[in-house]
């Protein structure tokens, strides 16, 4: 007696096989659409507030330079995990925790002992640009 354990039959997984071939053989996203694939992430980019920012990007945003968009960037990946609202002790000790450089971590010591609402708040009291609104 064949087992029955199964969801499809025969059949039914031919045309699975089928439909899912590309994605088998093509290393690649099979999405037509570029929203629905999943976004790149890196470990390596590690904030530095004192090197020089990549190659400048087109379409920085009114109010900040394309400087200031890379280091802001840098610091965002810096402080992942931080739940806002968060006072300086809090911003440091998830800095420290991920990793951050002492350089880095000397830099977000100068910050005034307040709560920041978002990481906005943040980079605007570290001296980077503060995007404004395109509307």
């Amino acid at each position: 007696m064949p087992d029955k354990s199964d969801k499809h039959g025969a059949k039914l997984d031919d045309e699975i096989g089928r439909e899912t071939q590309g994605m088998v053989r093509g290393g690649h996203s099979t999405h037509a659409e570029e929203f629905k694939e999943t976004e790149p992430t890196s470990d390596s980019d590690i904030w530095e507030p004192n090197e020089p920012a990549g190659d400048a990007r087109e379409g920085s945003p009114p109010g900040m330079s394309a400087s200031d968009v890379e280091e802001r960037s840098a610091l965002a990946r810096l402080l992942t995990g931080v739940r806002y609202p968060a006072r300086r002790n809090e911003v440091i000790r998830n800095a420290a925790e991920s990793g951050g450089s002492e350089e880095a971590i000397d830099t977000l010591r100068t910050l005034s002992d307040r709560e920041y609402e978002n990481l906005a708040d943040i980079a605007e009291e570290l001296g980077y640009g503060r995007e404004e609104r395109r509307y």
